[in-house]
């Protein structure tokens, strides 16, 4: 059916590209760089040099650079859905007779996420400077896996703290940084992994909510209809028992805008849902994005010692701890809601 053909194109391009985005953000060698560069190599030959570099310095604007591009793009999809949801899906849930209560909901999730979503993007993840590198060295012990001491950053020039990364993006060293999110154009690091998190459950809770009450319209739209009774003619001319098919392709060519925002909520939802599961896993072990990918690869050399001088000059690290940060469940909650902060030397 033509409808259900476009409508899952609509499905696999919007899923893809927030995958992509969410994925490989802020890193400088990605499939995306890749197949960009492929497809400017094909096309270098009819494509004029001044749009060439255009297209790199906007790509390069995007990933690798600060930029407001997709906090915007994130407020006009917010925007488009709350307007869809207001100027249609309101009434008609009006008409059924539910809440003034339920339909609120929505709206005050949505206050609560931009509080939070505010909080992400204005709230300094935990730079490393020269002020505050000596108290964020005492913060956290090197675990001589993942973070060794006397490692400075190059660009920095500043000792790295253990569980401390430089952000290319940023141009900076963050404190316990878990990754560059290009939604809230910042670091999440030590001091807003809390508002992150919190950020993130509101807006699952804001799509399954807009979601469920878009779902609940439309049942009773069909059930007060009668389409689950209903017939129609098939090529043959004969009479055919309306299906799910035909109950969702009427809906689709009765509510198009309706359907559209509630297969781009349920997609996202459910993107979003893992996403936030991962994060809060990652919280609970008290574990970083950043250590989680680093760790996957990691040999450990005092397990396999490739020669004796490493047996005899290598430290002997602690790792029968998975999580070598870890100091129990709430331990690592209360880390996250209230993070440690740099140690203070009172000056005798």
């Amino acid at each position: 059916m033509d409808f259900l053909t476009l409508f899952g194109i609509y499905v696999v391009v919007v899923l893809t590209c927030i995958a992509l985005v969410c994925r490989y953000s802020g890193q400088q060698h990605s499939p995306l760089n890749s197949l960009y560069s492929f497809a400017l190599k094909r096309l270098a030959s009819i494509t004029p040099k001044w749009l060439q570099k255009f297209s790199q310095w906007t790509l390069h604007r995007l990933f690798h650079q600060r930029s407001n591009a997709f906090i915007y793009l994130h407020i006009l999809l917010e925007g488009a859905v709350y307007a869809e949801f207001t100027y249609e899906v309101f009434g008609f849930c009006r008409e059924m007779d539910t809440t003034l209560i339920s339909l609120s909901v929505p709206y005050i999730l949505l206050a609560i996420k931009t509080s939070f979503f505010y909080l992400c993007i204005k709230t300094d993840p935990g730079t490393v400077t020269k002020k505050k590198v000596a108290g964020q060295l005492h913060i956290y012990s090197y675990d001589r896996r993942l973070f060794h001491p006397g490692i400075s950053c190059s660009t920095c020039q500043l000792v790295k703290p253990a569980r401390s990364k430089h952000c290319r993006v940023c141009n900076r060293c963050v404190q316990r940084f878990d990754h560059h999110c290009v939604w809230v154009n910042n670091c999440i690091g030590a001091q807003n992994t809390r508002y992150f998190l919190l950020y993130l459950f509101s807006v699952c809770a804001m799509a399954f909510d807009i979601a469920l009450l878009t779902v609940d319209m439309l049942l009773h739209v069909v059930l007060r209809t009668g389409l689950l009774g209903a017939s129609y003619l098939d090529e043959n001319g004969q009479r055919q028992p309306a299906g799910f098919l035909f109950v969702v392709q009427h809906l689709f060519l009765t509510f198009p805008r309706i359907i559209f925002m509630l297969g781009f909520l349920l997609f996202v939802f459910f993107l979003l849902a893992g996403y936030t599961m991962f994060h809060s896993f990652l919280a609970v072990v008290n574990q970083t994005s950043n250590e989680w990918y680093k760790s996957r690869g990691y040999v450990c050399q005092h397990c396999h010692p490739s020669t004796v001088a490493d047996i005899l000059c290598s430290p002997v690290p602690d790792h029968s701890k998975r999580y070598y940060y870890s100091r129990g469940v709430l331990r690592n909650l209360g880390e996250i809601f209230f993070p440690p902060q740099p140690v203070q030397k009172k000056d005798n």
